[in-house]
């Protein structure tokens, strides 16, 4: 679909929600429909994991936006989709990849929300493919179990910070899940929650610098537990690392359900969100050194310079690989 100026900040640059959330459809489209192909349970497929995703390139407003899917992987109770992005610029004619992406669900059924039901298989041209696939497979879902138990923290809000620390910028918003941000089942989808994950990572990385902001990459977003309409979710932000020219920063979606329900307030989502400073030339700026206080914002800055260092040599690597 063509890029209007809703979906854009001020400087022209598509918000990296709006294309996460048009990923997200396409993969509930794709993953949907193969799960319904054969007979049985009617069901719905739920969002489980975004794997990490560059954006390789900016798109901006008058841009045509093409998302591709396809299923690349199934094991007996989840689908993986990989999800391509390309902008056309229709005055020109020129086109470009903007993203790619990996995405896993789960089929639910209609009738039992809590139910996860069989995924019919795919027939792979060559059994390397498979091969492959299951090992992506077992990687994400040890990723899934790594992530859930460091989900303890929380934002507590900061009386007058000092510019450039983590509670300068730190931020929250507050959202009402409502019939228009669910699936069938009456659960969020996976691209609304990403979508506002995204706005409030983007106001992080704005308050930091001052400057107009793009994302640049998102690593692997887990969707841990569902949310249901009617509840009430925060979603928050905060710094936690910075190299010369980029931002980390940490999202993550806490669920209060509905009133009726004797269950606590949860943690849903969470994810790291990267950000670049942008002159008005679209050309990178310095990123101002993030300031940390405590012990707790020491080590959260360490994690991520290790990311960061991590993400740095692969990327190295594969320029390698294609110049060879």
């Amino acid at each position: 679909r063509i890029m209007r100026p809703d979906d854009a900040n001020v400087a022209g640059n598509v918000h990296g929600g709006t294309i996460l959330k048009m990923i997200e459809e396409a993969g509930a489209i794709i993953s949907t429909r193969h799960c319904n192909s054969q007979a049985g349970e009617a069901c719905v497929a739920a969002l489980a994991r975004v794997e990490r995703t560059d954006f390789l390139s900016p798109v901006c407003i008058g841009e045509v936006a093409n998302v591709s899917a396809e299923i690349t992987y199934t094991s007996r109770h989840s689908v993986e989709v990989q999800v391509n992005v390309m902008s056309e610029n229709i005055l020109t004619g020129a086109k470009k990849v903007t993203n790619k992406a990996t995405l896993w669900y789960v089929p639910l059924s209609l009738k039992n929300v809590n139910k996860v039901l069989e995924v019919p298989p795919i027939q792979y041209t060559r059994k390397e493919q498979e091969d492959e696939g299951k090992k992506r497979y077992e990687e994400q879902k040890l990723d899934r179990l790594e992530t859930k138990q460091r989900n303890g923290d929380v934002i507590f809000p900061i009386i007058n910070p000092e510019p450039h620390t983590v509670g300068y910028s730190q931020s929250s918003l507050i959202h009402l899940v409502g019939p228009s941000d669910c699936t069938l089942l009456g659960f969020v989808h996976g691209g609304v929650t990403m979508k506002l994950m995204d706005e409030v990572a983007g106001i992080v990385a704005a308050r930091h610098c001052k400057t107009n902001i793009v994302t640049a990459s998102v690593d692997a977003i887990n969707f841990h537990e569902k949310i249901k309409k009617g509840s009430v979710i925060t979603i928050s932000g905060r710094m936690t690392f910075t190299s010369n020219k980029s931002m980390e920063i940490e999202v993550f979606v806490d669920a209060d359900p509905f009133v009726d329900e004797p269950r606590e307030r949860y943690r849903a989502v969470s994810a790291f969100f990267t950000y670049v400073s942008l002159s008005k030339e679209g050309k990178p700026l310095p990123v101002p050194q993030l300031l940390t206080e405590t012990e707790g914002e020491k080590r959260r800055f360490e994690e991520g310079k290790g990311r960061y260092l991590q993400t740095k040599a692969k990327r190295q690597a594969q320029m390698q690989q294609a110049a060879q």
